[in-house]
């Protein structure tokens, strides 16, 4: 039988997924039947030296396949918190068109839905942020920064209208200066002109607004002095008692900063910068909630089972110290096609360490880890 032969290239191959072709070497020699698993990155790599090649047909089959099955599939969360990404871009490019306030209401609506849907989830999505899109820093930071700010407030029982404006505050506190946080945190330095500018953020953010038609006090407020801080030292006007509003604002802020990538400098761990955010705060409730809704091993931690199995975190448990976890290798280390929850409350299972982010982390879709996939 006559094969027309097509040479393969890494995208189109996957470490860790059924093939959904065979694998051929030059001469039709079939070396990876349809349905076998490329178990790791050196294996491909191997692989790919020798040259591998595909039967035409069957390719152009899978292809079609998968193109059905992706058209097909129904939108996941992780879909709409994609889109939340985009629908914040567009709100704070408005401000010149009618009812901005009311928009800006609106979307901190559908995003407190989005957050109270799945909490988890929310939580997973700040702690694992692609270090391939940090040109989008600057709008993913301010939503990040807005699920800290709700879950602070939810957790000391604040009134949803006061919730409700912090949120505005954490999407809206840094809209005159989104590009060049991305740029920022893509480059890791700044000029002296970006400088001035985020010297000068909060007060020409307060400004936007207003030309907009926010009139809410403790919304402007809260941006006006997110960065400033208790006892002077702080800008644009280094008062010595900024609001409540602006003190939690500023504190989610710079939790989320300290665990989210830049170019520039290694995150730091969630515990990390939960013990800096607690003795920085001089102790406050408002730290306190914010770790306690984080948990000591929040979704998207990297850890090390007893099992020997690796895993990421993707639920919260009740207790602090064991939450439930998606092993995505087995005992030996080597990569599954599978993710097995492991409830890490159970001694088998305890997790022994936290561990950085590895390639294989890094490509694990988070719909397979929950089971959405």
């Amino acid at each position: 039988m006559n094969r027309q032969l097509l040479r393969l290239v890494a995208s189109q191959l996957r470490v860790g997924a059924p093939l959904p072709f065979g694998v051929r070497d030059e001469h039709g020699k079939l070396l990876l039947a349809k349905g076998q698993v490329i178990a790791s990155d050196s294996q491909l790599e191997t692989l790919l030296e020798r040259g591998l090649y595909a039967d035409k047909e069957e390719l152009e089959a899978a292809t079609k396949q998968s193109a059905a099955a992706a058209e097909a599939r129904r939108s996941t969360i992780f879909d709409i918190w994609e889109q939340q990404i985009w629908g914040l871009k567009r709100l704070l490019a408005s401000t010149a068109e009618p009812d901005f306030p009311a928009r800006c209401d609106e979307f901190a609506g559908q995003l407190i839905s989005l957050i109270q849907r799945d909490p988890d989830i929310a939580i997973y999505l700040s702690v694992r942020q692609d270090t391939k899109r940090l040109v989008l820093y600057g709008l993913t930071h301010a939503l990040h920064t807005a699920l800290v700010c709700l879950l602070m407030a939810q957790r000391m029982g604040w009134p949803e209208d006061r919730a409700r404006t912090l949120v505005k505050a954490a999407l809206t506190m840094n809209m005159t200066i989104v590009e060049t946080q991305g740029q920022f945190a893509v480059q890791g330095r700044l000029t002296d002109k970006q400088r001035e500018t985020i010297r000068e953020h909060p007060d020409k953010a307060v400004a936007s607004l207003m030309a907009a038609g926010v009139e809410d006090e403790p919304w402007l407020q809260a941006i006006s002095e997110h960065h400033e801080r208790a006892g002077g030292g702080g800008y644009p006007l280094g008062l010595e008692q900024p609001c409540e509003n602006a003190k939690v604002l500023r504190m989610a802020d710079v939790f989320m900063a300290k665990i989210s990538p830049r170019e520039s400098r290694t995150r730091l761990s969630i515990q990390d910068s939960a013990r800096q955010m607690f003795v920085e705060s001089g102790a406050s409730p408002a730290a306190a909630a914010i770790i306690k809704e984080y948990g000591i091993y929040p979704p998207g931690n990297f850890v090390q089972l007893a099992s020997g199995e690796l895993a990421v975190v993707i639920r919260r448990g009740q207790n602090a110290h064991a939450p439930l976890a998606a092993a995505i290798t087995d005992k030996s280390g080597a990569p599954t096609t599978t993710s097995l929850r492991r409830d890490t409350s159970h001694s088998g299972f305890a997790i022994k360490a936290t561990l950085p982010e590895t390639a294989l982390t890094l490509r694990m879709p988070p719909e397979r880890l929950y089971g959405l996939s």
